[in-house]
């Protein structure tokens, strides 16, 4: 399809994806079993993690009430960068560090840029029903795609509405001899009305030559650069990559960078605002905004994206959540283990030894060369393939409530030898077991 045909779609598109928008909020809603996470008190929805369509989230959450209650959306959706994207798992394994790369999620339309921009555009426009009154909602594209969705957005929320394009410019590897080098993303921003939260960011703008200009009335800074002032920020922002030796890094490949979320979420939100990310991808979003005493929604389909998110909100501070998934609980007895079992009244103590764990290959889709690697991770480590572990109890039926975590860290499982659970006898305790590869499991104590 050349660029003239594609610019003469953009009304159909915009009107067909209105049509669909409106079929999918009065249709019927999606059934999501629910997993409870250190929710002592069972506190209803402060914050939820679904694995699914981001289409059935957020019609489940238009029918919760959630129409015109969020202030902040950031969405990070593919690029229509036409490209399958590798997830690499790091194994340490005979004191060696054993890589192994399996498919992570693809971005490649059968019908091209056209299908590309209707399934963003009906999902912008069920954004814009969950978006409140002062709230905002940042887009965040590249070049490839980035002038059409312009163009569609002024449509979604109005030109008027529209309040920034912000320049993310970073280092990375590649050059090229034959143009520029592509160093940078474009994020969109607009807001639902005139009446919107911003609070502006300070940065450092350096005094010419870096000297002292000792004005009246104006404070300058020193540091190892030179002399400084605070200014509002301004829309290009030189933020680092999350790289290869960052502490933050968890594998995923286009995980974005905390100090980038925190700068939105700061400026566009308020404490006890609630923040969503329906391309939740790494997780990113929420972990920056439970840090930040905010309200989080995160949405991701992939099974290797909800395992990193599962995981990173484990190694943050213990804030409640809810998963939510719709898709059936899957019983499979592959952990191996002893275990001791002391019970006094209401409090029982679990002493867990794990011993070997038995991953299902037939479900990773892996190389000659990766699956070499990952048969000789199992033959002598194979708990080295265990991401998280969960115990905990069910409600009822759809209702799991985990009430301790024991999570991976480096080559091993970090679990406390004596768990303590104040449990009903009447209640049948079960492992959450979730592996390297996103994979999840139940299976009775």
């Amino acid at each position: 399809m050349n660029e003239i045909d594609l610019i003469r779609l953009l009304p159909e598109i915009v009107e067909k994806s209105r049509i669909q928008a409106n079929k999918i909020i009065n249709g019927n809603n999606s059934k999501f079993n629910i997993e409870r996470i250190n929710d002592i008190n069972q506190e209803e929805n402060r914050n939820l993690l679904y694995k699914s369509d981001n289409i059935h989230a957020m019609k489940d959450l238009l029918s919760k009430g959630y129409g015109s209650k969020i202030d902040l959306i950031y969405i990070d959706p593919p690029f229509y960068s036409k490209a399958d994207y590798i997830h690499r798992i790091e194994v340490t394994n005979d004191n060696e560090k054993k890589g192994i790369e399996t498919f992570g999620y693809t971005d490649t339309w059968k019908d091209g840029i056209k299908e590309y921009l209707e399934m963003l555009t009906v999902r912008l426009i069920l954004m814009k029903e969950l978006l409140s009154e002062k709230g905002s909602i940042y887009i965040h594209l590249d070049y490839r795609t980035v002038h059409y969705v312009k163009i569609i957005t002024d449509c979604i929320f109005g030109g008027d509405n529209f309040l920034n394009e912000i320049i993310w410019a970073y280092k990375s590897g590649g050059t090229s001899n034959k143009y520029f080098s592509r160093k940078h993303d474009n994020i969109l921003v607009y807001t639902k009305t005139k009446d919107y939260i911003f609070n502006p960011q300070k940065e450092k703008s350096y005094n010419r030559g870096f000297k002292p200009y000792r004005f009246k009335n104006v404070k300058e800074y020193e540091d190892e650069v030179g002399w400084y002032t605070l200014v509002n920020l301004k829309d290009v922002w030189q933020i680092n990559m999350v790289g290869r030796t960052s502490k933050e890094r968890v594998g995923y490949r286009t995980q974005k960078p905390e100090n980038l979320l925190e700068r939105i979420i700061l400026s566009s939100s308020n404490e006890e605002s609630i923040v969503a990310d329906f391309f939740g991808g790494s997780g990113t979003t929420a972990i920056v905004a439970q840090k930040n005493n905010r309200r989080w929604i995160s949405c991701d389909m992939g099974h290797i994206s909800a395992g990193i998110m599962r995981k990173r909100l484990g190694q943050t501070n213990k804030e409640p959540y809810t998963i939510l998934n719709n898709h059936d609980f899957l019983w499979e007895d592959r952990l191996i283990y002893e275990l001791d079992k002391e019970i006094n009244h209401d409090t029982a103590i679990y002493n867990f030894r794990f011993k070997e764990y038995n991953v299902d290959l037939s479900k990773i889709d892996l190389n000659k060369k990766n699956r070499s690697n990952l048969e000789h991770v199992i033959k002598s480590n194979s708990i080295a393939l265990i991401d998280y572990i969960g115990l905990g109890y069910f409600e009822n039926k759809n209702e799991l409530n985990i009430q301790f975590e024991g999570l991976r860290s480096q080559d091993r499982l970090i679990i406390d030898n004596d768990i303590e659970l104040e449990v009903s006898s009447t209640k049948e305790l079960v492992l959450r077991v979730v592996d390297v590869f996103g994979q999840e499991y139940l299976q009775r104590v």
